[in-house]
């Protein structure tokens, strides 16, 4: 017999995907802020100077670092989970 779906049980998470250039697949970076952190990578897109950008991650990444001038595009990602 199939469950049955309660729509209270969904709950939501964000993640902060980084696409780099020459890269198939996007960083999927879960953490506390991911607005601060969608910001903060948005801003140093627009900066010509090269930056190392490190973060720890709540996720199945815990640490990334990548430089700035290699970022294709930033997004956020709402995601559905019981």
């Amino acid at each position: 017999m199939a469950q049955q779906f309660n729509p209270q049980n969904v709950k939501k998470r964000y993640a902060t995907l980084v696409f780099i250039k020459g890269s198939t697949a996007p960083l999927v970076m879960y953490v506390d802020d991911f607005q601060a952190l969608y910001d903060e990578i948005s801003a140093a897109m627009k900066n010509p100077n090269p930056i190392i950008i490190e973060k720890e991650t709540n996720g199945p990444l815990k640490k990334v670092s990548f430089i700035s001038t290699q970022i294709a595009a930033v997004a956020i990602q709402e995601e559905q989970y019981i």
